[in-house]
């Protein structure tokens, strides 16, 4: 059948990456910085507890876009 081996490497690639990316998160959990960062705004009230990590989504969303085109330019072009 062909395309049944692009579609099996694009499944193992996937794969790969999210296994990455669980990894990544496991890691910065551990920074002690992460998640406290200026920009990062957290709410208290009496029961009620809302944390917004704008600042460290940010970050993560340029790293995750540097390694997805990193990724898509050596898939592309190899």
């Amino acid at each position: 059948m062909p395309g049944t081996n692009s579609i099996g490497l694009l499944i193992i690639i996937i794969g790969a990456v999210v296994v990455g990316f669980g990894l990544l998160l496991l890691l910065l959990s551990r920074i002690p910085l992460f998640g406290r960062l200026p920009g990062d705004v957290t709410i208290r009230r009496k029961n009620t507890t809302i944390f917004a990590p704008i600042t460290t989504m940010i970050i993560l969303s340029l790293l995750l876009s540097l390694i997805l085109t990193v990724l898509g330019n050596l898939l592309l072009h190899p």
